[in-house]
Formats: C-alpha cells, structure tokens, sequence
C-alpha cells in the first residue's frame, strides 16, 4: 500500500471528487478525515471506508471558521498521531456576468475557496513542521487557475489565487519536508457542475446541449468529461511521491481542454 502508515485530511470529502480521493487514499493505507460542513455525510462515508477495512473518521469542518478549522485539523492529528496529507478541496459555484456580480457572493466564494485554503493548510502545517515530520498539501485548482471562462469572476480569481499560495507553501515548506500542489481539473460531472448547465444557458441564451458539447467539452481533445477517478489517481500520486522533486507545480486534468 502507497500510504500505509500515513493520515489525510480532505476537506469536502462528503461527495464528488473530495469523497472519490478520500475512498482512494483509504484504499492505499491512509487513515483519512472526511472533513465537511455536513458532519452525517462525512460519518456515512468514514462509515463506509471501515465497511471496506480502511481507517476514516467524519469531522465537521467550516473551512471559513478559523477556530472549526484549528479544532477540527488538532482533533484529527491526536486520533490519527500527526497530519501528513492535506487535499483543499472544498468549494462552491456561482455564476453571473461581472456587472451583476452580487458582491457578497463575491465575497463567499473567496471566503471558501481562497480563506479556505489558507486556513486549512495553517493548521495542517503546524503538524506536519513538527520535528520536520513533513507532508503533502494538494489544492483542488481547475482550468479556471490557468485561464477565464465567462461568468465566472470569483472563481476564476480565486482558483488563480491557490496556485499562489501552493507556490509560498512549497517555498516556505521545503525545509520542513512539506510539498505543495495544485491539482487542475477540467469539466468533472458531479453535482456543481450540473447545477452550472441550466444556469450557464440562461446567461449565455444557448441550450443546456450546447453547454455541455461547446461549453464544457468543446476544448477537449475526445468529447469526453474528466472524471472523479482521473482526479483521485493524481491526488494519489501526488501524495505518494517521494521526494522534493516535485514540488510547487500545478498538473492538469482536463482531456486536453487546457494545455500548458
């Protein structure tokens, strides 16, 4: 097992791609925290990775909350004997135009996504600079921490945010044995994704048809959606490596909807 002996934290890990990668890394030997603002999603999925012979705990996380955040990441350290992986992979959408933008969504969304990071990977890295224990922390980018797609300000902003702070993280981190990713997804279908199709053809006044097939598919190289397992077999990877030689970096998982 890649991970045996090792422990995670995955924030929003009660569904989608946070709940794939936690399931993955369990898999591999890690002792894993499903840490989501839905403390009975996360137990059920804790649940389930017992049920299959891994080692998982739910925890009630608000990622904007500093004092849940650093409560939640201590607990997890003391059950699990030390943090060695982060994946930040909380988040939410919402889209609009620039000038109809509401700016406390505005301020939501930077709030999760951006504050989300930073607090989570604070409280984890006072773990892993114990006795240069190190560790791994991966954040959940997108093709969006590349490039812009319309009605989507805040999170673009705040998905080019995070591969900032990845690049601080693996700056400041390496003399600890902390490395620091960004892990850039195209189009997963998941739930977020299919509440932005309805949405997306109303602002764009296309049909939900062509979101999918120009929108979301149409700089893809197959006509084919990247997939939750696609993700989760990078985060692993990722977390398994072995060395410093790969740090800092932002890896793409798109279909070739985005290259770089």
């Amino acid at each position: 097992m890649k991970l045996q002996g090792k422990s995670a934290i995955v924030t929003g890990a009660a569904s989608g791609i946070g709940k794939a990668i936690a399931e993955l890394l369990a898999s591999e030997g890690a002792a894993v925290a499903i840490a989501d603002l839905n403390e009975e999603a996360a137990r059920k999925v804790a649940e389930g990775i017992e049920a299959n012979g891994g080692r998982a705990i739910g925890v009630a996380m608000d990622v904007t909350n500093e004092e849940a955040v650093d409560r939640a990441t201590d607990l997890v350290a003391e059950q699990f004997g030390g943090v060695d992986i982060l994946v930040s992979n909380a988040g939410i959408q919402i889209v609009n135009p620039v000038h109809e933008y509401n700016f406390d969504d505005w301020k939501r969304m930077l709030s999760i996504h951006v504050d989300g990071a930073f607090l989570t990977t604070r409280a984890a890295l006072r773990h892993m600079y114990r006795d240069n224990r190190g560790g791994t922390v991966i954040y959940m980018g997108s093709v969006h921490s590349h490039e812009a797609s319309p009605l989507k300000c805040a999170y673009v902003t705040a998905k080019h945010g995070l591969l900032g702070l990845a690049r601080v993280v693996a700056k400041e981190g390496g003399a600890h044995n902390v490395r620091s990713h960004v892990i850039c997804p195209g189009f997963v279908r998941t739930p977020l994704v299919d509440k932005q199709i309805p949405e997306q053809a109303r602002e764009l006044g296309i049909s939900e048809e062509e979101v999918v097939r120009r929108v979301m598919l149409g700089g893809t190289v197959d006509g084919v959606f990247t997939t939750v397992d696609d993700v989760a077999q990078t985060a692993l990877f990722l977390s398994a490596f072995p060395s410093n030689a790969l740090t800092g970096q932002s890896f793409v998982v798109s279909h070739g909807w985005y290259m770089q």
